[in-house]
């Protein structure tokens, strides 16, 4: 494989692809803070409404297993422009929806054409910024994406009171429309040397069946339905089943949310110490931690303040654990990082998108058992990353090459 010659300039670029991961993945979540809005517009319930979250997650992570393989093949800067261009008119298509089941197949449009952005940046980032920087660059990245939950959800909620819920997806397309500027004039155009995929497009696509056949990165991808699915549910739970010091009072909601930013802040920050930590490590722990603070969340729900640490400890961990995840796959396929990266994103919106419908299954049991299920759910992700802690040959050569 042939590195590129010069690596690019990490804070320009660092800071955009964050910022578009807020923007493009956070149109999964923009919904959730907006489902009494849209139901009482669409002659709906909430609970119905959130079906177009599930919809917009399924074909999201479908959009991948299609993304990936196009950005080894075609480079990062080429998929990721194409993909923006499409997401934007699917965006503003949404805020003209006359009723639900037109939102809802709109979404599919809209998962679709979003999911080129994820698998284009990571793969960018791998093959363009500086090794001692990769590290940095995906804590921003994956903490930008898991920001989006709480910060689109916020930015959706303060266009929809005094606007309605539509806007919010005209902005959006806005959004989008603009930030293709940044991404042709920062972003490097990628060659097929630089992503170190010989052969045609059939070639690419051949790659993932190859992947599934290893039970490590399988246990891998399931543990990150977990980790999502975990997360989603939760955020979920607080908008169908609210804490009873917090249901209809949209203030309180909105505080819950942004209770979580600073930790999203701050783990990207310490990422260069937390680098030192291999990433097996890193995950296993992290949904360990994870689970715990959900726990204690569930036990929590009568007490705002302390309802709002655990949720903080639980964000920060979910934000340690996604980029491990994605260095710890990465590892395990080092000649096949764009299609291995798809499907771990894939699998972690097939988990993002069964949250939302875990939370609504379970409104009737309450704030509580919701979040118990998803701890129970960590649980389980933690135990499927034990087998990662022990090195493989292919990790140590894609170490030291």
């Amino acid at each position: 494989m042939t590195l590129p010659s010069a690596w690019v300039p990490t804070a320009p670029t660092v800071t955009l692809l964050t910022t578009l991961g807020v923007l493009v993945v956070g149109q999964m979540y923009t919904v959730l803070a907006l489902l009494h809005s849209m139901a009482a517009s669409l002659g709906s319930t909430p609970e119905q409404v959130t079906w177009s979250a599930t919809a917009f997650g399924f074909a999201y992570a479908a959009g991948f297993l299609l993304a990936g393989p196009l950005t080894d093949r075609y480079g990062a800067r080429a998929v990721m422009t194409w993909g923006l261009v499409v997401a934007t008119a699917a965006t503003a298509a949404v805020s003209a929806a006359p009723d639900l089941t037109w939102v809802i197949t709109l979404r599919v449009f809209q998962g679709l054409s979003a999911a080129a952005f994820a698998p284009a940046a990571f793969s960018y980032v791998s093959h363009h910024v500086a090794p001692p920087l990769r590290g940095i660059a995906l804590a921003c990245l994956t903490s930008g994406m898991l920001g989006a939950a709480v910060l689109m959800q916020i930015g959706a909620q303060a266009v929809e009171a005094p606007l309605g819920w539509r806007p919010v997806f005209l902005l959006s397309a806005a959004l989008m429309a603009f930030s293709l500027l940044f991404v042709r004039r920062v972003l490097r155009s990628t060659s097929r040397e630089d992503t170190g995929v010989s052969g045609g497009l059939l070639n690419a696509f051949a790659v993932m069946p190859r992947l599934l056949r290893r039970p490590r990165l399988i246990a891998l991808y399931l543990a990150t339905m977990t980790l999502m699915g975990g997360f989603v549910s939760v955020y979920t739970a607080v908008a169908v089943a609210g804490p009873p010091d917090i249901a209809g009072r949209p203030g309180a909601v909105l505080a819950l949310r942004a209770s979580a930013l600073p930790a999203l802040i701050a783990v990207p920050l310490i990422s260069s110490v937390l680098s030192r930590i291999r990433a097996p490590r890193r995950l296993v722990s992290s949904l360990g931690l994870a689970a715990v603070a959900v726990m204690a969340a569930s036990l929590l729900a009568g007490h705002t303040i302390a309802l709002a640490g655990a949720l903080l400890l639980f964000v920060a961990a979910v934000a340690i654990a996604a980029p491990a995840a994605v260095e710890t796959v990465q590892a395990n396929a080092p000649h096949a990082r764009g299609a291995a990266v798809a499907l771990y994103a894939c699998s972690m919106f097939i988990g993002a998108s069964l949250g939302p419908q875990l939370a609504s299954a379970l409104t009737g049991q309450g704030f509580g058992t919701i979040l118990r299920v998803a701890a129970a759910g960590l649980v389980l992700g933690a135990v499927l990353t034990l087998p990662a802690l022990r090195r493989q040959p292919s990790e140590q050569s894609s170490l030291t090459s």
